[in-house]
Protein backbone atom coordinates (compact mmCIF):
# COMPACT_ATOMS: atom_id res chain seq x y z
CA UNK A 1 0.00 0.00 0.00
CA UNK A 2 1.07 3.63 -1.38
CA UNK A 3 2.37 5.71 2.20
CA UNK A 4 -0.08 8.48 2.57
CA UNK A 5 2.25 11.73 2.59
CA UNK A 6 2.03 13.88 5.32
CA UNK A 7 1.22 17.39 4.97
CA UNK A 8 3.27 19.23 7.32
CA UNK A 9 0.99 21.90 8.97
CA UNK A 10 0.79 25.08 11.77
CA UNK A 11 -1.36 25.65 13.92
CA UNK A 12 -1.95 29.85 15.24
CA UNK A 13 -4.47 30.22 17.29
CA UNK A 14 -4.53 32.42 20.39
CA UNK A 15 -7.21 30.03 22.57
CA UNK A 16 -5.72 26.89 24.01
CA UNK A 17 -8.67 24.98 23.82
CA UNK A 18 -9.56 25.67 20.17
CA UNK A 19 -5.82 24.55 19.16
CA UNK A 20 -6.23 21.52 21.03
CA UNK A 21 -9.74 21.12 19.79
CA UNK A 22 -8.34 21.53 16.04
CA UNK A 23 -5.15 19.18 16.72
CA UNK A 24 -7.60 16.39 18.09
CA UNK A 25 -10.02 16.80 14.96
CA UNK A 26 -7.31 17.04 12.19
CA UNK A 27 -5.72 13.51 13.94
CA UNK A 28 -8.95 12.12 14.02
CA UNK A 29 -10.51 12.86 11.17
CA UNK A 30 -7.41 14.21 8.78
CA UNK A 31 -4.67 11.95 9.43
CA UNK A 32 -2.53 13.04 5.90
CA UNK A 33 -2.10 16.45 8.12
CA UNK A 34 1.15 16.42 10.59
CA UNK A 35 1.34 19.30 13.26
CA UNK A 36 4.77 20.00 13.45
CA UNK A 37 4.17 23.64 15.19
CA UNK A 38 1.89 25.94 17.07
CA UNK A 39 1.82 29.49 18.13
CA UNK A 40 -0.30 31.45 20.22
CA UNK A 41 -0.47 34.96 19.05
CA UNK A 42 1.37 37.06 15.65
CA UNK A 43 4.54 37.82 17.42
CA UNK A 44 5.08 34.22 17.71
CA UNK A 45 3.72 32.78 14.50
CA UNK A 46 6.19 34.93 12.09
CA UNK A 47 9.32 33.46 13.29
CA UNK A 48 8.01 30.36 13.81
CA UNK A 49 6.79 30.19 10.32
CA UNK A 50 10.42 31.35 9.25
CA UNK A 51 11.45 28.18 11.06
CA UNK A 52 9.93 24.99 9.97
CA UNK A 53 8.49 26.36 6.62
CA UNK A 54 5.23 24.44 6.83
CA UNK A 55 3.34 23.18 3.64
CA UNK A 56 -0.32 24.57 5.50
CA UNK A 57 -1.36 27.00 7.81
CA UNK A 58 -4.85 26.96 10.01
CA UNK A 59 -4.72 30.78 11.08
CA UNK A 60 -6.87 32.08 13.14
CA UNK A 61 -7.88 35.95 11.89
CA UNK A 62 -7.99 37.67 15.10
CA UNK A 63 -5.54 37.34 17.73
CA UNK A 64 -3.68 39.12 20.03
CA UNK A 65 -0.53 41.57 18.59
CA UNK A 66 -2.71 42.11 15.41
CA UNK A 67 -4.44 39.62 13.17
CA UNK A 68 -4.15 36.69 10.15
CA UNK A 69 -3.17 39.44 7.41
CA UNK A 70 -0.12 40.80 9.98
CA UNK A 71 0.98 37.09 9.69
CA UNK A 72 1.00 36.58 5.87
CA UNK A 73 2.28 40.21 5.72
CA UNK A 74 5.57 39.05 7.92
CA UNK A 75 5.90 35.86 6.03
CA UNK A 76 5.51 37.07 2.08
CA UNK A 77 8.98 35.57 1.31
CA UNK A 78 7.12 31.99 2.05
CA UNK A 79 4.95 30.03 0.37
CA UNK A 80 2.23 28.14 2.50
CA UNK A 81 -1.22 26.71 1.91
CA UNK A 82 -3.69 28.64 4.50
CA UNK A 83 -6.97 27.44 6.01
CA UNK A 84 -8.28 30.65 7.85
CA UNK A 85 -10.34 30.04 11.24
CA UNK A 86 -12.86 32.88 12.05
CA UNK A 87 -15.45 34.05 13.99
CA UNK A 88 -18.24 35.76 11.84
CA UNK A 89 -16.97 38.96 10.47
CA UNK A 90 -18.84 40.47 7.36
CA UNK A 91 -15.46 41.98 6.51
CA UNK A 92 -13.31 39.26 6.94
CA UNK A 93 -14.98 36.73 4.99
CA UNK A 94 -15.31 39.41 2.24
CA UNK A 95 -11.80 39.74 1.98
CA UNK A 96 -10.92 35.59 1.97
CA UNK A 97 -13.62 35.52 -0.64
CA UNK A 98 -12.56 37.85 -2.87
CA UNK A 99 -8.48 36.17 -2.73
CA UNK A 100 -10.42 32.28 -3.01
CA UNK A 101 -9.19 31.31 0.37
CA UNK A 102 -10.23 28.24 1.87
CA UNK A 103 -11.57 29.31 5.58
CA UNK A 104 -13.39 27.98 8.87
CA UNK A 105 -15.97 29.73 11.05
CA UNK A 106 -16.07 28.87 14.47
CA UNK A 107 -17.16 27.09 16.00
CA UNK A 108 -15.20 24.23 13.66
CA UNK A 109 -17.34 21.82 11.71
CA UNK A 110 -15.53 18.29 10.96
CA UNK A 111 -17.34 18.19 7.88
CA UNK A 112 -16.01 21.86 6.57
CA UNK A 113 -12.40 20.95 7.89
CA UNK A 114 -12.25 17.65 6.22
CA UNK A 115 -13.50 19.77 2.78
CA UNK A 116 -10.54 22.12 2.93
CA UNK A 117 -8.08 20.00 4.01
CA UNK A 118 -9.01 18.11 1.25
CA UNK A 119 -8.71 20.65 -1.53
CA UNK A 120 -5.55 21.81 0.04
CA UNK A 121 -4.03 18.27 -0.54
CA UNK A 122 -5.24 18.11 -4.16
CA UNK A 123 -3.31 21.55 -4.55
CA UNK A 124 -0.09 19.94 -3.01
CA UNK A 125 -0.50 16.88 -4.60
CA UNK A 126 -1.09 18.25 -8.16
CA UNK A 127 1.61 20.98 -7.53
CA UNK A 128 -0.73 23.80 -8.16
CA UNK A 129 1.01 26.52 -7.11
CA UNK A 130 -0.92 29.73 -6.65
CA UNK A 131 -0.37 32.23 -3.84
CA UNK A 132 -3.78 33.42 -2.68
CA UNK A 133 -1.68 34.91 0.23
CA UNK A 134 -0.22 37.71 -1.72
CA UNK A 135 -3.44 38.43 -3.37
CA UNK A 136 -4.94 38.54 0.49
CA UNK A 137 -2.00 40.87 1.18
CA UNK A 138 -2.59 43.39 -1.63
CA UNK A 139 -6.00 43.46 -1.27
CA UNK A 140 -5.81 44.89 2.16
CA UNK A 141 -3.25 47.55 1.02
CA UNK A 142 -4.89 48.82 -1.54
CA UNK A 143 -7.64 51.62 0.04
CA UNK A 144 -10.24 51.70 -2.87
CA UNK A 145 -12.13 48.41 -3.23
CA UNK A 146 -12.92 48.81 -6.44
CA UNK A 147 -8.85 48.54 -7.35
CA UNK A 148 -8.74 45.31 -5.90
CA UNK A 149 -8.20 41.95 -7.09
CA UNK A 150 -10.83 38.39 -7.30
CA UNK A 151 -9.59 35.25 -7.68
CA UNK A 152 -12.06 34.01 -10.19
CA UNK A 153 -12.66 29.87 -10.33
CA UNK A 154 -12.96 29.01 -13.81
CA UNK A 155 -13.58 25.60 -15.68
CA UNK A 156 -9.64 25.72 -16.08
CA UNK A 157 -8.50 26.76 -12.62
CA UNK A 158 -7.53 30.39 -11.45
CA UNK A 159 -7.61 33.71 -12.71
CA UNK A 160 -6.95 36.97 -11.18
CA UNK A 161 -8.71 39.71 -12.31
CA UNK A 162 -9.04 43.66 -11.29
CA UNK A 163 -12.75 44.35 -9.89
CA UNK A 164 -12.23 47.47 -12.29
CA UNK A 165 -12.19 45.58 -14.93
CA UNK A 166 -15.48 44.20 -14.95
CA UNK A 167 -18.59 45.76 -16.30
CA UNK A 168 -21.36 43.25 -15.43
CA UNK A 169 -21.92 40.17 -14.46
CA UNK A 170 -24.81 37.82 -15.29
CA UNK A 171 -26.08 34.52 -13.65
CA UNK A 172 -25.90 31.17 -16.10
CA UNK A 173 -27.59 28.68 -14.41
CA UNK A 174 -24.93 27.82 -11.83
CA UNK A 175 -22.46 30.06 -13.27
CA UNK A 176 -21.82 33.10 -13.96
CA UNK A 177 -20.67 34.98 -16.63
CA UNK A 178 -18.51 38.06 -16.07
CA UNK A 179 -17.93 40.69 -19.07
CA UNK A 180 -14.87 42.72 -18.91
CA UNK A 181 -13.92 45.83 -20.59
CA UNK A 182 -11.25 44.00 -23.26
CA UNK A 183 -14.49 42.46 -24.34
CA UNK A 184 -13.98 38.87 -22.89
CA UNK A 185 -16.10 36.94 -20.84
CA UNK A 186 -15.17 34.70 -17.81
CA UNK A 187 -17.27 31.67 -17.15
CA UNK A 188 -16.89 31.11 -13.34
CA UNK A 189 -18.26 27.97 -11.25
CA UNK A 190 -20.23 30.38 -8.67
CA UNK A 191 -23.71 31.51 -8.16
CA UNK A 192 -24.95 34.67 -9.04
CA UNK A 193 -25.65 35.63 -5.46
CA UNK A 194 -21.88 34.50 -4.42
CA UNK A 195 -20.67 37.74 -6.26
CA UNK A 196 -23.77 39.63 -4.75
CA UNK A 197 -21.82 39.08 -1.13
CA UNK A 198 -18.54 39.72 -2.02
CA UNK A 199 -18.55 42.25 -4.21
CA UNK A 200 -18.13 45.89 -2.98
CA UNK A 201 -19.61 49.00 -4.02
CA UNK A 202 -19.69 50.35 -6.90
CA UNK A 203 -21.48 46.68 -7.60
CA UNK A 204 -24.80 46.78 -7.56
CA UNK A 205 -27.32 44.09 -8.37
CA UNK A 206 -30.42 45.57 -10.50
CA UNK A 207 -32.00 42.07 -11.36
CA UNK A 208 -32.06 38.61 -10.22
CA UNK A 209 -29.69 37.54 -13.37
CA UNK A 210 -27.78 40.90 -13.26
CA UNK A 211 -24.94 42.76 -11.31
CA UNK A 212 -24.03 46.10 -12.78
CA UNK A 213 -20.79 48.01 -11.61
CA UNK A 214 -22.14 51.62 -11.76
CA UNK A 215 -19.00 53.11 -12.79
CA UNK A 216 -19.95 51.60 -16.73
CA UNK A 217 -23.52 53.34 -16.21
CA UNK A 218 -23.81 55.15 -19.44
CA UNK A 219 -27.20 56.13 -19.37
CA UNK A 220 -31.12 55.15 -17.26
CA UNK A 221 -33.93 54.99 -18.95
CA UNK A 222 -37.19 55.68 -17.17
CA UNK A 223 -39.50 53.45 -20.45
CA UNK A 224 -40.06 49.98 -20.57
CA UNK A 225 -39.96 49.57 -16.90
CA UNK A 226 -36.77 51.25 -16.58
CA UNK A 227 -33.50 50.09 -18.06
CA UNK A 228 -29.71 50.90 -18.09
CA UNK A 229 -27.08 51.03 -20.84
CA UNK A 230 -23.44 50.27 -20.14
CA UNK A 231 -20.48 51.32 -21.40
CA UNK A 232 -20.14 48.09 -23.86
CA UNK A 233 -23.64 48.97 -25.23
CA UNK A 234 -25.54 46.23 -23.28
CA UNK A 235 -29.06 47.08 -22.42
CA UNK A 236 -29.89 45.90 -19.00
CA UNK A 237 -33.41 45.47 -17.61
CA UNK A 238 -34.03 47.49 -14.18
CA UNK A 239 -36.08 44.55 -12.20
CA UNK A 240 -39.14 46.36 -9.96
CA UNK A 241 -37.53 45.00 -6.74
CA UNK A 242 -34.28 46.38 -7.25
CA UNK A 243 -35.26 49.91 -8.50
CA UNK A 244 -35.98 51.90 -5.55
CA UNK A 245 -32.34 50.66 -4.15
CA UNK A 246 -30.55 51.39 -7.45
CA UNK A 247 -32.25 54.94 -8.09
CA UNK A 248 -31.17 55.93 -4.18
CA UNK A 249 -27.66 54.38 -5.27
CA UNK A 250 -27.74 56.39 -8.48
CA UNK A 251 -28.83 59.70 -6.76
CA UNK A 252 -26.33 59.66 -3.92
CA UNK A 253 -23.22 59.74 -6.24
Amino acid sequence: MEMLQKIRSVIVEDESAAREALKNYLAKYCPVIEVVGEAHDCKSAVPLLHELEPQLVFLDVEMPYGNAFDVLEGCKDLYFETIFVTAFSEYSLRALNQSAAYYLLKPVSIEELILAVNKVQQHIVNREIFNRNQILIENMREPKPEKRQVILPTLEGFEVIKMEDIIRLQGNGNFTDIYLKDKSKKMVCRFLKYFSEILPFPFVRVHKSHIINLHCVRSYHKNSGGYIVLEDNTEIEISSSYKDDFLRILKSQ
